[in-house]
């Protein structure tokens, strides 16, 4: 493990026994005690870098006071441009930025796109008061102070996951019912896999380690041994990222943030989607049934057996992806799904960095996704139950090997470090996939937002809460 994921692991642990400090505290002690610990983390990874997420907050704020019906637009771009300044800054003579404070700055523009877009809902909402108010929407336009002490938040500030304005808020004003909600039972079944998952990740690294495809002489390899390596590399890269989100989601359960009751039916990211009534008491605390599903940011078992590419996507970064769902593809300049996902991925390299692996593996997924829409319309639609059980397998097994294939730009980085490895394997998903189109389209396969409600639950409508069947007990679409 690097020094940088050795502070990480380290701000994670100690945030669980300050999350059960903050939990039962009043309204004042959690906004400003919260937020001191997200300043002193803040300062003690980032330096004077801190500036660059002071100057983003206040630029922001700027936005919402001043252009309140149009500030969700302009804060998006406000701090997408502020991303590609603060990743050129050397350009500029300036020191470069530490990698928490990438982090932070990654993290910071989503919360507050957010929040301008809560906003810019509010202030239509005044203006037309007979539509009803939509569940979850924010109360009052957030104060100066408001929007620093959510931005600074010690919760989710170095690694996720991304919650709304109005999570944070419910969080603050829990009242009495705060020491109701449970914690420590279902932080201990929420951490139970990650002892094996970062075990698989050390023992993984160490066997396979990602240098070795930058070395000449891993090309001298066999064929074979170059098409394996890119699964155990992906395996390793789950591992750590299984490890990471779900201590960062322990933490969360720690102080009982994003704890909501059941009936609230809330969804990663994005919190409640049904009307429900906060217990105001200890008792009536007591009598409620919590869950987190607000701030679930990994579905590991999702991840690994769902079927499809995207499916894929809606288990993984679960709150990062409601937020491009909600943000970014429904806003997108385009109709067609494919085009709108395209557009969603290159928006998400961006987010991401600007290394050219990030844009290689964002912008593969759309030619995927295109692929399996057609042949799952075209093919598997024609399929008998038992045929249609096989392939579900194969499409797994495809499914698994493309994004073991993504996953190599997206950790070589390098568009000269991918683009040979890729061609060392000879660009096979990408054939495949090309392949896999033109069948579809032979066999008369349309859009993947045609079969099944696809699009309705790529813009997130439907919210992924359970876990999806293994291929060989699905039911027969």
């Amino acid at each position: 493990m690097s020094p940088e994921e050795w502070t990480y692991l380290g701000v994670l642990l100690v945030s669980v026994p300050v999350g059960f400090l903050f939990k039962t505290a009043g309204p004042g002690l959690k906004q400003w005690g919260a937020a001191a610990v997200g300043v002193a983390l803040t300062l003690l990874t980032c330096g004077p870098h801190v500036l660059h997420s002071l100057v983003t907050i206040l630029g922001t704020w700027l936005i919402m006071e001043t252009w309140p019906s149009a500030c969700h637009a302009l804060t998006l771009a406000w701090t997408f441009l502020y991303l590609l300044f603060f990743r050129m800054v050397t350009v500029f003579g300036l020191p470069a930025p530490t990698p928490f404070t990438n982090a932070v700055q990654l993290l910071l523009t989503l919360k507050l796109v957010s929040l301008a877009s809560e906003v810019q809902e509010l202030r239509a909402q005044k203006e037309d008061p007979p539509k009803p108010r939509p569940v979850g929407q924010l109360l009052a336009v957030p104060s100066l102070p408001q929007t620093l002490s959510y931005s600074y938040c010690y919760v989710g500030l170095l690694t996720g996951p991304f919650y709304r304005y109005r999570t944070y808020h419910d969080w603050l004003h829990q009242g009495p019912a705060a020491a109701a909600v449970p914690s420590l039972e279902p932080l201990l079944l929420r951490a139970r896999p990650v002892p094996l998952f970062g075990l698989l990740f050390l023992l993984c690294s160490w066997l396979f380690p990602l240098e070795a495809v930058r070395e000449d002489a891993f090309y001298s390899r066999s064929l074979a041994f170059r098409l394996f390596y890119m699964v155990p590399v992906f395996f390793a890269f789950r591992m750590r990222f299984y490890v990471a989100w779900i201590a960062a989601e322990c933490d969360c359960i720690a102080a009982g943030f994003g704890a909501y009751p059941v009936g609230a039916k809330a969804r990663a990211g994005g919190g409640p989607t049904q009307p429900y009534t906060a217990p105001d008491s200890l008792e009536a605390g007591a009598a409620t049934k919590y869950d987190y599903e607000t701030i679930r940011n990994i579905d590991c078992h999702g991840t690994d057996f769902c079927v499809r590419v995207r499916d894929g996507m809606r288990y993984w970064n679960m709150t990062v992806q409601w937020w491009l769902a909600q943000y970014i593809y429904k806003s997108a300049p385009a109709r067609s799904y494919v085009l709108r996902s395209a557009w969603t991925m290159l928006l998400s390299a961006y987010w991401h960095g600007i290394h050219p692996g990030y844009y290689l593996s964002f912008l593969t997924i759309p030619l995927c996704l295109a692929a399996e829409g057609c042949l799952e319309s075209g093919l598997r639609s024609r399929l008998g139950p038992g045929a249609r059980q096989a392939w579900d397998w194969v499409h797994w097994f495809l499914k698994m090997r493309a994004y073991d294939y993504m996953c190599m730009g997206f950790v070589l980085l390098s568009l000269q470090d991918t683009l040979r490895y890729w061609a060392s394997i000879y660009f096979c998903i990408h054939l495949l996939a090309l392949a896999g189109l033109g069948l579809g389209l032979a066999l008369g396969g349309g859009s993947p937002g045609r079969r099944g409600g696809g699009g309705s639950k790529a813009e997130g409508k439907t919210p992924p809460n359970k876990p999806p069947t293994p291929p060989d007990k699905l039911r027969e679409e």
